[in-house]
């Protein structure tokens, strides 16, 4: 038995293939193969790379009447062709047939929450799930556990509702400082430690109605005007924001605290991509899970783990495309001595929006000109922040990692540096870095590291992802031979 979940129809299309032993054959979002960022269906070339799985259960991660209900009282009006997962999954899956497959589908909400779970390694944990909007839920609450036979049980302890939603008022914020919702918010993220929070009491009066209940005054969902704290930076007002953005998540940490269901916490919807607010969960919790793709594409793996039912052996994200052969770490290390970057297509793709070290740009963290150098060959914003990766056992030597954190082997918190003279390429202007540490795992960029620390005695690289603004990571090594001739940097496979 083995079941394809399947997350589509709205932005960031996604696949996962589970079989019967809960293992992961395959997780990748649609955009890798279609080359269009966030592609919102599921690509054929993607479902090739799949062909050989003997699918029996398709598995979807959202009710569709209920989003096309929702839409409804949006006014946004009811898609007819999208009302049932067999007409949806039917446009969607080919050249997969339908017809002879079992088909299921389980609430949003419910697909990011089984996603974090059931892959984590806890036997029960409080699972908190914050994005922009599921079907109607834009907060919810679960206690998570596994019964006597191992099968996965949720309680629903707590919802808010549409429109009062976290993840919409932060897109809503991306809009106004001229960025791209649902796109662009980590750019969001990162502009707002350039600005002052002196603007978050004006900000927080004129959008929050319950700070407690966490409703807002408006329905952010068609975003704000140009009136909106007109007389503010978009610096100022991205910083406004982050600092809200995270009062109103820690309010939903203590809410969930206050549960006492676990002193576990598994932390799923895109909102969990907010490496800032994130350094603020240790407060609550002991022990942390957000699985690498918590936002939509991720749900793939929860609808297909719902239908699976028991728990998922999770090693690692390196779950996509294949490009096989050794890690070549000689020419990595050569390259980064001679030309301080390059670039590395190399293994199964990341699942989820990191680049964890098999389709990454690499660089030297220590040279004041190698952030310059990155940006310009990603042609990105010059402000935008850059991560490093790190041998794990050194990590408190070069960052005051926060309570809860002391590994971070997925991007998922940002730390204060301590030598940031030592290291301008991976420090923001605040001087921190959303760090990534790798333990003795034996995987590729851990073999780099190791060659590296002993070739200059920096235990540290550069990591950012293999790709130019707008364009999603490099899946193939047609994608990679296309990046090195157009930008430069020799990508090493």
């Amino acid at each position: 038995m083995n079941i394809l979940g399947i997350s589509a129809g709205f932005h960031d299309a996604a696949a996962t293939v589970i079989d019967r032993h809960g293992d992961i054959l395959f997780a990748s979002s649609s955009e890798r193969y279609s080359k269009q960022k966030n592609d919102a269906n599921i690509c054929r070339e993607m479902m090739q790379d799949i062909r050989e799985c003997s699918i029996d259960t398709v598995a979807y991660y959202e009710r569709p009447w209920r989003k096309q209900l929702r839409q409804l009282y949006a006014g946004q009006g009811v898609e007819w062709n999208k009302l049932t997962v067999r007409s949806i999954l039917k446009e969607q899956c080919q050249p997969f047939h339908i017809e002879n497959v079992k088909l299921k589908s389980y609430n949003h909400h419910l697909s990011h929450a089984a996603a974090g779970f059931q892959t984590s390694s806890f036997d029960r944990a409080t699972v908190v799930v914050i994005d922009a909007i599921g079907e109607f839920e834009t907060i919810t609450i679960w206690g998570a556990e596994y019964d006597h036979t191992g099968m996965a049980k949720y309680t629903r302890l707590y919802r808010q509702v549409y429109p009062h939603s976290i993840g919409l008022f932060y897109s809503a914020i991306t809009e106004r400082v001229g960025l791209h919702p649902l796109d662009e918010e980590y750019i969001t993220m990162g502009m707002a430690a350039w600005g002052q929070s002196s603007w978050y009491p004006a900000m927080a009066q004129q959008v929050i109605k319950d700070f407690e209940q966490i409703r807002f005054k408006d329905n952010l969902h068609t975003g704000f005007d140009a009136t909106f704290l007109e007389a503010a930076t978009n610096e100022d007002i991205a910083a406004a924001a982050q600092f809200l953005t995270e009062e109103l998540i820690q309010n939903v940490m203590y809410r969930a605290q206050q549960t006492g269901w676990s002193n576990n916490l598994v932390y799923m919807g895109g909102v969990a991509l907010n490496c800032l607010a994130n350094r603020h969960l240790g407060k609550y919790y002991e022990n942390i899970w957000i699985m690498p793709a918590p936002g939509d594409a991720g749900s793939s793996l929860g609808a297909a783990a719902l239908a699976y039912g028991k728990h998922i052996n999770w090693s690692d994200a390196f779950l996509g495309h294949n490009i096989p052969g050794p890690y070549p770490t000689r020419d990595l290390l050569d390259g980064l001595l001679t030309n301080r970057i390059v670039g590395v297509a190399s293994g199964r793709a990341e699942f989820g929006p990191r680049a964890l070290g098999n389709r990454s740009l690499l660089a030297d963290p220590r040279g004041q000109e190698i952030k310059d150098r990155v940006n310009e060959i990603k042609r990105r914003q010059t402000f935008r922040p850059f991560a490093p990766v790190i041998l794990q056992e050194v990590v408190d030597d070069y960052f005051d990692m926060p309570l809860g954190w002391s590994r971070s082997p997925y991007m998922q918190s940002v730390a204060r540096c301590r030598h940031p003279d030592h290291f301008p390429a991976i420090c923001h202007v605040d001087n921190t870095s959303r760090v990534q540490t790798v333990p003795s795992d034996g995987s590729g960029i851990r073999r780099l590291l190791e060659a590296w620390y002993e070739a200059t005695g920096c235990p540290m690289l550069l990591n950012t992802s293999l790709n130019i603004r707008g364009e999603p990571m490099v899946n193939d090594r047609t994608d990679a031979d296309r990046f090195e001739t157009l930008y430069g940097v020799k990508v090493c496979s």
